[in-house]
């Protein structure tokens, strides 16, 4: 694993989108380079820096195929707080070579939740997998919405929110956790560390604990984060703020060993 750790929100978002677009840059053959995508307050940085880069021509998106993390269950995609709508605003309306079939969002709104689940992990499948995946976690490690004591080997389906998850997104619901949907469709822990490559953004002090338990913890369903200490190849662009409860001797080693990705 590595730990890539900058002064704060701005740098480290810059680092995550350089990455990306190296990645994509990097990619010369014929099938698309496919690309996993999060939502949430960690991202947007990022994808205001690949916006940026895109249109300075130093990126294209043309060859590229998303597929996002997760979708509330029971919420149209005009819902101003659906996950659809979230992609469309910070990056897929801003990209200028971004095709709109080679976006894949799960469907809210279906009637076959569980048909729609094994739907999408077929065409993930089809591409020949996730090249690169990019993820964030919440303060309890959860990743897409991978609640604590989700199994590390779960892949696409329904997902029931916890309370404190509801009442953490309510702030986009007028601050009223019985307004946010109780279940949603998320990709499963062995979906995203099935990926090539996964790169998970944890920025600020209210996730300094997910960091420490990613990085220092034991594997265990109760941080379902701890699932990328077995992958090959995970990055964590994490600020300084996060850094907060790793250990001293942690903190200098991955400063030491990343120092020239400091920006």
């Amino acid at each position: 694993m590595r730990v890539v750790i900058q002064d704060n929100y701005d740098k480290m978002c810059k680092w995550a989108a350089n990455y990306i677009a190296g990645k994509i840059n990097a990619h010369k053959e014929e099938r698309p380079f496919v690309l996993g995508l999060p939502t949430g307050s960690s991202p947007i940085g990022v994808y205001k820096e690949l916006v940026e880069m895109n249109k300075a021509g130093k990126v294209s998106f043309a060859n590229v195929v998303t597929f996002n993390m997760d979708e509330y269950l029971g919420l149209p995609r005009e819902h101003d707080q659906s996950y659809w709508y979230f992609m469309h605003e910070y990056l897929f309306d801003h990209l200028v070579d971004m095709k709109p079939e080679n976006i894949n969002i799960l469907n809210g709104m279906t009637d076959d939740p569980e048909g729609e689940c094994a739907r999408y992990e077929e065409k993930i499948a089809s591409y020949g997998g996730i090249d690169l995946f990019m993820g964030g976690i919440g303060v309890d490690g959860h990743l897409a919405f991978n609640e604590p004591y989700t199994s590390l080997a779960s892949r696409t389906g329904v997902r029931d929110l916890t309370t404190d998850t509801r009442i953490v997104n309510s702030r986009f619901f007028g601050n009223d956790p019985e307004k946010v949907p109780a279940q949603a469709l998320s990709v499963g822990i062995g979906t995203v560390t099935d990926s090539k490559e996964v790169l998970v953004l944890i920025s600020g002090h209210n996730k300094a604990r997910a960091l420490a338990a990613t990085v220092e913890g034991g594997v265990s369903q109760r941080w379902t984060c701890s699932a990328l200490q077995l992958h090959n190849a995970a990055i964590i662009a994490c600020d300084e703020e996060a850094c907060g409860e790793l250990m001293v001797d942690t903190y200098k080693y991955f400063l030491d060993i990343e120092k020239k990705e400091r920006l």
